[in-house]
């Protein structure tokens, strides 16, 4: 079996994927067209062409542009079923997705129509493609505190369908202290909890995220490689990072993949994950992240073993099902 051929077949989970980042355009235009949306691109090629990002802001621009033509259950289903095709073929056996309830809601789109379409896609997309799954409610940190509380309040009567809170959206001037109140209520309320720093924002935003929003694992995190106590410590506490390449050079974090630090961080001990973040939009899935990755830093046949057993070690799924996916993997 070639390297190639491992990657692709190994067992994997992805632990780092906006579902509303998986809606490619051919999609957001039939979606559109039934939902009677102009969007301000002619044609699926003009869209595609528009995709030069200079930093994340010029992303999240045309994220949310994409995200507006979503206004019914059956566009988040068609959706999240789309990306359970697609994750299946680079066999992804277990996912836990992030979505922006706030993104819809701000539309005058009701929080049940939004979780129900996803949920629902995400049970049909287990019967049918065997891939497990948890949901993840994300904050958008550009918005106010006072905002993520009542999204939290309004999320309350779906908490058999949600498992954790995180925290996505522009990082720079939105440190994760100033959501505090709103993950300590979180916890309280029985959620798990996640959080992007390190992405654009600095180290110390990381430490913010451990420190205060006591998360589990940390969402991009590449930056840490700043602060060499801070990647002592995610090395020593076994502190996940949801690292999503392709994303990370598309958005100008890193200028090319051969200067990534992802291999570092593997060897230094930190638990690394690799994922796909906001595919429709920087390039490609799962596979596409872990071939990039592994032709620019050589990763080797026990690299990509490792990372894939990382995966089902950072997620959270039970400790017998881990154990399962890491025999497989071998």
């Amino acid at each position: 079996m070639t390297i190639e051929q491992l990657i692709r077949t190994i067992p994997k989970a992805e632990l780092h994927i906006h579902i509303e980042g998986s809606l490619e355009p051919e999609l957001m235009f039939e979606i559109a067209r039934r939902n009677g949306v102009v969007l301000r691109y002619k044609s699926v090629e003009d869209l595609r062409h528009a995709y030069e990002f200079t930093d994340l802001q010029s992303f999240l621009d045309i994220y949310y542009a994409g995200a507006s033509v979503l206004r019914q259950e059956r566009d988040f289903y068609d959706m999240t079923m789309a990306y359970l095709r697609r994750a299946a073929a680079d066999n992804v056996r277990h996912a836990e997705i992030f979505f922006d309830p706030q993104t819809h809601t701000t539309r005058e789109v009701e929080f049940e129509t939004v979780v129900t379409g996803i949920d629902r896609a995400l049970r049909d997309g287990e019967r049918d493609f065997g891939i497990t799954s948890k949901l993840i409610m994300c904050f958008l940190r550009h918005l106010s505190a006072e905002s993520a509380m009542q999204t939290l309040e309004e999320s309350l009567d779906f908490k058999s369908k949600i498992v954790a809170v995180g925290l996505d959206s522009a990082e720079r001037g939105n440190p994760p202290s100033k959501f505090a109140e709103v993950f300590d209520r979180a916890r309280r309320e029985g959620y798990l909890t996640v959080a992007h720093a390190g992405e654009e924002g600095p180290p110390s935003y990381i430490r913010e995220a451990l420190d205060i929003l006591k998360v589990s694992r940390i969402d991009h995190g590449v930056r840490c490689v700043e602060d060499p106590s801070l990647v002592d410590e995610l090395a020593q506490r076994q502190i996940p990072l949801t690292v999503c390449p392709l994303s990370n050079i598309k958005l100008r974090v890193f200028d090319t993949m051969e200067h990534h630090t992802l291999k570092t961080l593997l060897d230094r001990g930190v638990k690394v994950t690799i994922n796909s973040d906001d595919p429709a939009y920087f390039g490609g899935y799962v596979v596409d992240n872990y071939l990039a990755v592994q032709r620019a830093l050589e990763l080797s046949e026990d690299d990509i073993r490792r990372l894939a057993r990382n995966s089902f070690d950072a997620s959270f799924v039970s400790k017998g099902e881990k154990e399962r996916y890491v025999h497989e993997i071998g």
